[in-house]
């Protein structure tokens, strides 16, 4: 029996220094931002794009707009606030966000403090005040329209425009490969819910969000399951699923066919005009 409880002490006295370790390091692996390299991508070379840097409690924080392209009309026009993934920067996405831009729309890619040149440390405190505040700025811009202002996040972007959802107005919520919590994974490493600092609950803010909600995921997602993105499109009010044969990293396959699935989502939601108002998106 000595020996027995001995054991049980070096048992618990062993998982007490794995949950507190955990407990420490949840944010450096939560937001592996020293694992990213810095972007030589040249902004300049994106004909309009400029840059906007936010003040925030915790510094400086940078974010680019692409404008409209050029077919658009001549009005305050719909813009999209978009949350990248963990591993990535905003730097990665302005070649992409080309296409939506082509329909009419303004993109905001707003960078996680600590990350690439933004000052900070990444929570979701921190990023909540970021984003907020990149919102502030987008909507009372002379050429976007506050009221078809959509929030759009990639895997842990996803917890970043949620949080947002909670205190500004949009239009509507588009979640790629997403989670329902950063709590949910909890139990995969034999942890208590309650360590968790930045809990990210996105499936209580879609429950609540009175607004269109696109969910798209891969089916064979090994990273983020796709009962997660199923959990949000079944809580949403007003959900629409996109599901892909595909990972985490690679979703989705096709882009080209994913952007004529949002613009489909845009326009029957009233966002965006049909596409031969706006020009429709470049397959090439």
């Amino acid at each position: 029996m000595h020996h027995l409880i001995k054991f049980l002490a070096w048992v618990l006295f062993i998982y007490l220094g794995y949950c507190i370790i955990l407990f420490l390091c949840q944010r450096k692996i939560i937001f592996p931002r020293f694992l990213i390299e810095p972007s030589s991508y040249a902004e300049a070379e994106i004909t309009g794009l400029e840059k906007i840097w936010v003040n925030i409690t915790c510094g400086k924080v940078e974010t680019w707009f692409l404008p409209p392209g050029p077919n658009h009309i001549a009005e305050p026009a719909p813009a999209v606030i978009f949350a990248h993934g963990n591993a990535e920067l905003i730097d990665f996405w302005p070649e992409e966000f080309i296409k939506l831009s082509n329909l009419g729309i303004g993109v905001m890619l707003v960078e996680y403090p600590g990350y690439g040149r933004s000052e900070g440390t990444p929570s979701q405190k921190n990023i909540a005040e970021a984003f907020i505040a990149a919102y502030d700025i987008l909507a009372v811009r002379q050429d976007v329209d506050p009221a078809r202002i959509v929030l759009f996040g990639r895997s842990i972007g996803g917890g970043a425009v949620c949080a947002l959802a909670t205190k500004r107005p949009s239009a509507a919520l588009v979640l790629m490969s997403t989670f329902i919590s950063v709590r949910s994974f909890a139990p995969k490493y034999f942890v208590p819910s309650f360590l968790i600092l930045d809990p990210l609950d996105n499936q209580t803010v879609v429950a609540s969000y009175k607004k269109p909600v696109l969910v798209i995921h891969g089916k064979h997602d090994g990273l983020i399951p796709y009962e997660h993105g199923v959990a949000l499109s079944r809580s949403a009010q007003f959900g629409r699923m996109l599901s892909y044969n595909c990972e985490h990293n690679d979703c989705p396959p096709d882009w080209n066919a994913f952007w004529r699935e949002v613009e489909l989502f845009l326009i029957d939601n009233g966002i965006i005009h049909t596409p031969s108002a706006c020009g429709g998106l470049e397959t090439s």
